[in-house]
């Protein structure tokens, strides 16, 4: 798993017990996921269909900085499916962990599913090679 991002927690992000929000970690889930995805196919055209369950194990504070861990699950005809880890940047906590978020490539056009032409092993090889 890369470690490939990072947030600042800001006074904005809190929720009521002066943590961070689910709402606002799972914004960042899937808009570093579709990141990571979009660099993984190299295209843009892409779309989230699911994202599983997401278990939060340890609260982030204001202040904190939190980073976003990433890996491919796998690799589907027209999909791929990410993993992501966000933990705290200084403690290595785990904050959630959200284990099967998948996208989907697009026609930019039709908005019909379209093959990517990707596989796992193509995509392991290249992280290595990064």
């Amino acid at each position: 798993m890369r470690f490939l991002s990072r947030r600042l927690v800001l006074p904005n992000d809190l929720n009521y017990a002066n943590s961070l929000f689910g709402g606002r970690a799972l914004a960042w889930i899937d808009e570093e996921a579709a990141i990571f995805a979009i660099c993984q196919l190299e295209t843009n055209c892409l779309v989230t269909k699911h994202i599983g369950a997401i278990n939060f194990e340890s609260p982030a504070l204001q202040g904190d900085v939190v980073e976003f861990g990433l890996s491919t699950k796998s690799v589907g005809r027209t999909s791929i499916t990410i993993t992501c880890l966000m933990r705290n940047k200084v403690t290595k906590k785990t904050i959630c962990l959200a284990d099967d978020i998948v996208f989907v490539q697009v026609d930019p056009e039709t908005k019909a599913p379209k093959p990517h032409g990707k596989t796992l092993e193509g995509l392991q090889a290249q992280e290595e090679a990064d």
